[in-house]
């Protein structure tokens, strides 16, 4: 214990080592679903389920391991949701590359990024964001895991005429939600450390009692046929198409990483006084040789996790809750069955009942609870947006509303850098606009011209 408090600096950080641990494990159980979705969307372009989910395994325990090592924060990494469909649905079945060669398109997205980051680029775009967005993007953030929560509890659902409407309250689902998030607010309210993680095993059990979330036995079997399966030859006789797919890529990667290290960030209490993030530069390189690392092993981009703001609420404040979150998905390797308990998607028969079909709906109703309780945490950073200013509180609000609502944090990170790049010149305040937030802007505008 002293030999871990020594090197990740634990007391220091003003944090213990099992305060680590038990944030750590919070972020796990936060996130653990991606072990089953992961390879659940990636078997849709042909990948086989047991070594997609070896690999998320093993690839997001590098990716928390080198996160944890190299840069003492508590971030932890997997697959990105969204980067995942982007390589089923868009790389593979739309532009009809095989997935050994979508492997390949994600290597070369990753050996970019590692440039990048060795060069400065990346945590410069982080440095030269404006104090408006970087007090709005931790709360957007929180909004839009929050809203995801909502979701995920079967609180909010699908409705055709008005996109989303009020859940089934009656229901057992979204009842056992609400249960554990009034269980969690309680804990934390009583600050209990370990309220999130508590809470999360508690709904699991209540949900296992009202038969919501089902007692059931993983089928599938390991391999390793996605290792080092990669296809180069495609992309030379493909190249212009490979081009754009890497594009697409770093453009979600980028903005989704600069957008969590802000937000989960901001909210552990990192950022200096000159809105800088200590370390960044091996935070992004982390997250970048973990992208390398996924491409290898058979898998999307592996990414920074919004949810290790749950392990960040719980108390965790170094890279050993990192770590301990990669021993978990190690361990998950072994104990999937159990796993799979808490990252159960139980949407399609909650949806049925509902008479709402035809689309890709997820439920989880143990994980959501956290979700909403730790969004509401990451909101308190707007109260230093001058919202006198349009100039700065239009970006901000353009951020918040457009991540919430348009499902991504580039997307309110793009449309916050584009109105702020518009609005100060407008007011006789260019000044205000570093120069590269013009160049930051342009790309957003070109993303958005060719890319979507």
């Amino acid at each position: 214990m002293n030999l871990l408090d020594r090197y990740f600096n634990v007391s220091g950080a003003g944090s213990t080592v099992q305060r680590e641990m038990l944030g750590g494990a919070t972020t796990f159980a936060t996130m653990s679903y991606i072990i089953f979705v992961q390879p659940t969307v990636l078997a849709m372009a042909g990948m086989d389920f047991g070594s997609v989910l070896l690999a998320t395994c093993i690839a997001s325990a590098v990716g928390c391991f080198l996160m944890g090592l190299l840069a003492n924060y508590p971030f932890a990494l997997a697959p990105g949701m969204g980067q995942n469909f982007l390589f089923s649905f868009t790389i593979c079945l739309g532009m009809g590359f095989s997935w050994q060669a979508g492997l390949a398109i994600v290597l070369f997205s990753g050996i970019i990024f590692t440039i990048l980051s060795l060069l400065g680029f990346r945590e410069k775009v982080l440095d030269v964001f404006p104090a408006a967005l970087k007090n709005a993007v931790g709360p957007a953030i929180g909004l839009f895991i929050a809203f995801i929560g909502l979701q995920w509890s079967g609180i909010v659902v699908l409705d055709p005429a008005t996109m989303t409407t009020l859940g089934d309250l009656t229901h057992p689902a979204p009842l056992t939600a609400l249960f554990g998030l009034f269980v969690m607010a309680v804990l934390f309210a009583r600050g209990i450390h370990g309220g999130i993680l508590i809470g999360i095993l508690i709904t699991t059990g209540i949900g296992l009692l009202l038969g919501v979330i089902p007692f059931q036995t993983l089928t599938f079997e390991y391999s390793t046929e996605t290792f080092f399966s990669l296809n180069f030859s495609e992309l030379a006789a493909r190249w212009q198409d490979a081009l754009l797919a890497i594009a697409l890529f770093f453009f979600l990667d980028l903005f989704d990483t600069v957008g969590t290290l802000v937000g989960v960030g901001t909210q552990a209490g990192y950022m200096t006084e000159d809105g800088k993030l200590p370390r960044a530069g091996r935070a992004f390189l982390a997250d970048a040789l973990s992208t390398c690392t996924g491409a290898l092993c058979g898998t999307s981009t592996v990414t920074t996790y919004i949810e290790s703001a749950s392990g960040v609420a719980a108390g965790a404040r170094t890279g050993l809750a990192a770590v301990t979150t990669g021993v978990c998905f190690l361990a998950a390797i072994a104990l999937a069955p159990v796993v799979a308990l808490v990252g159960t998607n139980v949407g399609a028969d909650y949806y049925a009942a509902l008479g709402i079909e035809g689309s890709f709906v997820a439920m989880y109703p143990a994980v959501a609870p956290a979700l909403i309780v730790v969004g509401m945490l990451m909101l308190a950073p707007l109260r230093k947006v001058d919202w006198a200013d349009a100039t700065e509180s239009l970006p901000a609000f353009l951020t918040l509303t457009m991540m919430a609502f348009g499902y991504g944090i580039t997307e309110g990170i793009a449309f916050g850098c584009i109105s702020f790049a518009l609005i100060k010149p407008a007011a006789g305040r260019g000044r205000d606009v570093h120069p590269i937030m013009y160049g930051v802007a342009l790309a957003f505008l070109l993303r958005y011209a060719f890319l979507v």
